[in-house]
């Protein structure tokens, strides 16, 4: 990448014009910074020595071109950081949660895969940016490279660090996506978010299922329930798997719980609506899905990251933690003759969890 000076004016006018395209393509806020993250590197390297990201391998890899957003992108000389809230109607997640027989979906991945929306959406983004100044260059990521997206979403002014390591925002909580353009337009940057509006409260450290949290911003991936039924593909520890109840994909408590999510906005993105009926479906309608089945109903769904494999797995628990039903038990028992060698083991477990009660 290359980059020209702008003359100070044209590039106040360019970036509003700028935010004004980010609105009509459906993002709710836009922040801009520069790439100097130095106050993040070190609680990210103490927190990759310490193995809090379990087999997340790629969040060790690419050395300093994930805090350096330069090195990724040679030239790059701002980040555009843009947020889209996807809160859409559904069933309430605490009456999903408190009903055992169904299944508990994390609210994000209800709908198409943010991935591929908030994608196109930049892609637009820089199409529209390119017709108004030509010349310069743009590369869009959506949690799909190492991108300290956070850390450049808080040094851009879009919020502050929650004690649950996420982003939150006083007029939007935390249920929104973010996504980034790094490029060469050298605009004016916003102010980073340097307050912090947590204070004494630790609900979200509290809520936690499993007790992920080592103490306030700092995550155990390797307890998180989002982590074990997205990203882990082996046993889940039998320690952990009665304290994952019917959370099948992901999890949300932390969210659920956080005094700033009375603020959250409503999205009116079709996509991110709930497909097949997923925020109330019922665990044994789920765990009888065939492959086939699965591949189907999870098109265009991050669901499919788990793999059909990790879905039957995950379902196995939340029986298991379920209610001690006749139809559960034979279920449980005839998927067992076809399930693979780790389903299986989940099935015994849940079989036998079941028959001690």
């Amino acid at each position: 990448m290359q980059h020209s000076a702008l003359p100070p004016e044209q590039a106040i006018k360019l970036k509003s014009a700028i935010a004004e395209l980010s609105r009509e393509l459906g993002f709710q806020q836009m922040g801009v910074s520069d790439t100097q993250l130095d106050e993040h590197i070190a609680r990210y390297q103490d927190w990759l020595k310490a193995g809090l990201h379990g087999e997340l391998d790629y969040m060790a890899r690419h050395g300093d071109k994930r805090w350096r957003p330069e090195k990724l992108v040679d030239g790059t000389l701002r980040v555009i950081s843009l947020r889209m809230d996807y809160d859409t109607p559904s069933r309430d997640p605490i009456d999903v949660l408190n009903t055992p027989d169904k299944a508990y979906i994390s609210r994000y991945t209800l709908g198409r895969d943010y991935h591929k929306v908030i994608r196109n959406r930049l892609k637009k983004l820089i199409a529209g940016i390119q017709a108004l100044a030509q010349g310069f260059d743009f590369r869009a990521f959506v949690d799909s490279a190492p991108v300290l997206e956070r850390a450049l979403a808080q040094k851009s002014g879009l919020g502050w660090f929650g004690k649950n390591t996420m982003i939150l925002n006083r007029g939007a909580g935390s249920w929104f996506f973010l996504g980034e353009l790094y490029t060469n337009l050298p605009l004016p940057i916003d102010p980073p978010y340097t307050e912090e509006h947590c204070g004494r409260c630790t609900a979200c450290l509290e809520a936690c299922p499993t007790k992920a949290f080592v103490g306030p911003y700092i995550l155990d991936a390797r307890r998180c329930i989002s982590y074990l039924t997205i990203e882990h593909k082996g046993a889940i520890d039998e320690e952990l798997r009665p304290l994952m109840g019917n959370r099948i994909f992901g999890c949300d408590d932390c969210q659920l719980v956080c005094p700033w999510n009375r603020f959250k906005q409503a999205s009116e993105e079709e996509d991110f609506r709930p497909r097949h009926a997923l925020d109330q479906a019922d665990l044994i309608t789920l765990f009888n899905w065939d492959e086939a089945t699965f591949l189907e109903k999870t098109e265009g769904s991050a669901i499919r990251r788990t793999g059909y494999e990790g879905w039957q797995r995950n379902l196995a628990i939340a029986l298991g933690n379920g209610p001690k039903t006749p139809e559960t038990i034979s279920t449980l028992k005839r998927k067992r003759e076809s399930a693979s060698h780790l389903v299986r083991e989940h099935i015994d477990w849940a079989l036998k969890r079941l028959e001690t009660r």
